[in-house]
């Protein structure tokens, strides 16, 4: 797979979209995006850390090299230029090689129009088409974020473990929730 190829033009619930593939010219949108999301302290590992150039520049080019040997999948939302969403899927290593690990976020001021729903989708169906061996996709997801858990439920998600208190949010120990779909 080449970076930035297969560009899908959408037009979801009256907002144009452009999705595509994570190319290396992306890293400064990339950086803005998860740091102001890290800001909010929202559902994502992140929790006020500021990601730099330099460090968000490698995670870019470990992340391009891992779909070229078609390991990953990285698929980018964007509304008339600007960075709004992110999905991903990156394969884990060795005799876990068949299991994808899910990744997903959205701008503030984009959630709850969809903008997650159809990244999801398109991220899926990108990951069984580009990484090889997937058999299975995993997610962690908050105990503490009943709409995250209902799309993925939605979506074909079934829990499979909790680890009570296993995950910070604003400081607080939350509960974190494991699922899984398989892709077979």
């Amino acid at each position: 797979m080449l970076e930035g190829t297969d560009v899908f033009h959408k037009n979801f619930n009256g907002i144009d979209l452009l999705v595509r593939h994570v190319r290396r010219d992306d890293v400064e949108q990339l950086r803005s995006l998860i740091n102001t999301i890290s800001l909010e302290q929202t559902f994502i590992t992140f929790q006020g850390e500021q990601m730099s150039i330099e460090e968000e520049s490698r995670y870019v080019e470990g992340f391009i090299a891992k779909a070229e040997n078609q390991k990953a999948v990285k698929l980018l939302a964007f509304h008339d230029g600007e960075l709004i969403g992110i999905a991903d899927v990156i394969a884990k290593e060795r005799a876990e090689s068949h299991v994808g690990i899910l990744g997903l976020m959205v701008a503030k001021e984009w959630r709850n129009k969809g903008i997650g729903s159809l990244l999801l989708k398109m991220a899926l169906e990108e990951a069984q088409k580009n990484i090889t061996e997937l058999k299975i996709i995993t997610l962690g997801v908050f105990g503490n974020n009943p709409i995250a858990k209902r799309l993925y439920e939605k979506m074909g998600f079934k829990e499979y473990g909790l680890l009570s208190q296993g995950i910070r949010h604003k400081g607080k120990l939350v509960d974190h929730i494991y699922m899984y779909k398989s892709v077979l």
